[in-house]
Order: C-alpha cells, then structure tokens, then sequence
C-alpha cells in the first residue's frame, strides 16, 4: 500500500515488519487467568493497586510508541487487555458495578501534543456494559514531566496538584498507563475520596 511506503508499518511491541501488532506480542499482552497481580507501590493509595505486568519488554514498547510517537493504533491492543482485566476484577469482586473508570491526570500539553490523552482513550475502548469513563481529573499547570525525577521529587511535583474537575458519584476505578513510585495515583486517590468518591482500587497497564 502506498501509506506503507510513507508510514512503514512495524510491530508495536517488537518492531518486526509488515504488522502493527504482531501474534507474538498480542500473547505477551493478554491477561492470564491470574492477573492483574496486586503491586505494592512506594507511596501506598490506601486503596489495592493491580497492574497487568511489569514495564519491559512489549508491553513497555508500546506504551512508549503510543505515549511519543504517536502510535494511536496500539490503543486497541492495550484496551483489550484493559477490558479484560476490568472484566477480571469484576468478577472478583474487587469493583463492583455500575463502575466509572477515571483516567490518571496528565498534562494538558502532553495531551494536546498527542493528540488527546491516550489513558482516556484506552478507557473508552475497553469500557464495557455498565462500566463508564470520566476523565475527571487533571494536573495544575506548570506540572512537570515526572521522567527523570526521583522518588521525593515526584512526590513534591504531584502534591496539591492533581485537581478534580467534577464529583464522581458511585464506585470508582482509576486507570494509569505506568505505576512507578505511586505519587500521582495516591495524590488522585486522596482528591478523589475528598469530593466524596468512592475509589475501590487503582489498575495499571503495567508498573515499573
């Protein structure tokens, strides 16, 4: 095709060519009959952390693709294995429904260069019968990228400025893309419990 000559297609996980998604990595992705596995973060939310696996190999090269390159193709394959893992926390019991999954803040300029927040796109996609999305929260301005800093200071970066653009009534699921130390999550947790919501568990795509 002639977009492939000017957009190369390759894998979004691996790189291999002639795919934007290859079988190999589809199976990396997919969530097995145990996950997602409670995590234990650095900075604890209060509320159980579940992630789908750890930030390497596929699963990291394809949050990247997605997040700095624009790779909005790999939203898909990412919201399969989301939908899969709401579905699996339902039927554990962990979230109850009707449940609204609140997408993790980022930086309005991030998501302006990206075309939009690619965490709530994830969230619409794999959102289900009775399972919504509100992307409630988002970060005061000025917010640095937390890529570099350490452990401290994320959470100096985050305190006071995850901000709650409206109530979100009933059980809520919050979705990030990477756990890493837990500032942003727990900062979210605590603005969102503030207003009254009832924040049942936080889910990552994968945790570092």
């Amino acid at each position: 095709m002639l977009l492939d000559l000017v957009l190369p297609r390759e894998c979004g996980g691996c790189g291999a060519p002639a795919t934007r998604w290859c079988p190999t990595c589809a199976c990396a992705l997919a969530v097995s009959s145990d996950h997602p596995v409670v995590i234990t973060p650095r900075l604890d939310p209060g509320v159980p952390v579940l992630s789908l696996g750890r930030y390497a190999g596929p699963r990291r090269a394809a949050i990247l693709a997605m997040k700095e390159h624009g790779r909005t193709d790999l939203i898909g394959p990412l919201s399969v294995a989301v939908g899969a893992a709401v579905t699996r926390l339902l039927d554990w019991g962990i979230v109850e429904a009707p449940l609204t999954v609140v997408p993790a803040p980022t930086k309005w300029t991030s998501a302006r260069r990206r075309g939009g927040d690619p965490v709530t796109a994830i969230a619409r996609a794999a959102a289900g019968a009775h399972v919504g999305v509100d992307p409630a929260l988002r970060l005061r301005a000025f917010t640095r990228d937390s890529v570099g800093l350490t452990p401290d200071q994320r959470v100096r970066n985050v305190a006071g400025r995850v901000l709650l653009r409206h109530a979100v009534p009933g059980e809520v699921l919050l979705l990030d893309d990477v756990v890493t130390t837990g500032a942003t999550g727990s900062e979210a947790v605590r603005v969102l419990q503030t207003a009254g919501s009832r924040v049942a568990a936080m889910l990552a795509i994968a945790h570092a």
